[in-house]
């Protein structure tokens, strides 16, 4: 972090000139870097000015106009950036519902969403010091980047994200020291599986993510011998192509446990295609209880998720801290409901 982000407003704003002066370069090569073009820039050229650019700490000064007649803590004031994991989150129905819900606590409390961008895009320097910036937003929610912070490289730039921005909140995940808005997914796996326990189900298997569901799963198992290993996936292709793994190894499974509604549906579409009935030969339970789950056939059982509360408690929890300068992590675990439907072959 530079000496300047550590005032309430910078000596001097750092110019394209300073990048171009450091990296040894025109100011014009510079430009061309920033804006991609448009004329082209050899790779080593780049990396020099994108170190640069990393090194100075600089953003593009569209609010200049703006800072000489405001004070530099105010431009941000109730704006609010959301770094999601990965692209596809914008066509996933449960993180299409927490979106949702994000956006209409923020209206409703006069909060803008400056920016919904995926975490990738924040290792360009140029990127990452244009919005992750006080002069750019208030706060920071942080959605399901477990889903994509592995390496040690991904690991700092979320660090570098949390010393820039000093109200972050997580959702849908944990960060140690930050406050987070969850679900309780062993807990979810562990009573979709006791479900299918009380039905009187005991080779019971479970296709879904490798995350806290499959400790819920194998807990409500504990005690029945012999259940199949968990079978890895994370939407309808992978729980189509992880059933007919699954119906290979274990052909007289009766139950399963899918990771999410999504998942659900690609099992759905493999018990069909190999004959088998549901929920009369395999009975199914599925976690969400997103919009479709009750229009398929048959309709799923599922563990109902608060999709939207979860995005509404983050934007609850941005805004106290905001008001009231917190800096303890908060864990806040939303409930959720079985809803029981065709699929596992109960009475509603």
């Amino acid at each position: 972090m530079s000496d300047s982000e550590n005032l309430p407003y910078p000596k001097r704003h750092v110019t394209q000139a300073d990048v171009a002066r450091l990296a040894g370069v025109s100011r014009s090569v510079v430009s061309y870097v920033i804006n991609e073009g448009p004329r082209s820039v050899s790779g080593e050229t780049r990396r020099r000015v994108l170190q640069a650019i990393e090194t100075l700490s600089y953003r593009p000064n569209k609010h200049a106009q703006m800072l000489i007649h405001e004070k530099w803590d105010t431009v941000a004031h109730k704006q609010l950036g959301v770094v999601i994991s990965e692209l596809n989150m914008f066509q996933r129905p449960f993180y299409g519902a927490i979106l949702a819900g994000l956006h209409e606590e923020a209206q409703a409390r006069g909060w803008h969403v400056r920016f919904v961008r995926v975490f990738e895009v924040f290792k360009s320097p140029v990127l990452f010091n244009q919005l992750v910036h006080r002069q750019e937003v208030a706060g920071l929610v942080l959605l399901a980047l477990d889903q994509v912070v592995h390496g040690p490289a991904e690991q700092a730039l979320l660090e570098r994200m949390i010393a820039r921005i000093n109200n972050v909140v997580c959702l849908e995940w944990q960060h140690p020291g930050l406050p987070s808005v969850n679900f309780d997914r062993q807990q979810t796996a562990f009573g979709a599986t006791q479900h299918l326990l009380a039905l009187g189900h005991h080779k019971i298997a479970y296709i879904g993510f490798s995350d806290e569901r499959v400790a819920g799963y194998r807990a409500a198992l504990l005690e029945v011998g012999g259940t199949p290993r968990p079978y890895a996936a994370h939407d309808a292709r992978s729980g189509l192509a992880q059933l007919e793994l699954l119906l290979h190894e274990h052909p007289h499974i009766t139950g399963v446990v899918a990771g999410s509604d999504e998942i659900a549906f690609g099992i759905l579409r493999g018990l069909h295609l190999k004959r088998r009935r549901v929920p009369d030969e395999v009975a199914l339970v599925s976690i969400d209880n997103i919009a479709l789950a009750e229009f398929v056939t048959p309709a799923l059982t599922t563990v109902a998720v608060p999709q939207a509360e979860l995005g509404q408690h983050a934007i609850k929890m941005l805004v106290q801290r905001e008001s009231v300068s917190m800096t303890m992590g908060t864990d806040l675990r939303l409930p959720t409901k079985l809803i029981i439907r065709e699929s596992c072959g109960a009475t509603r």
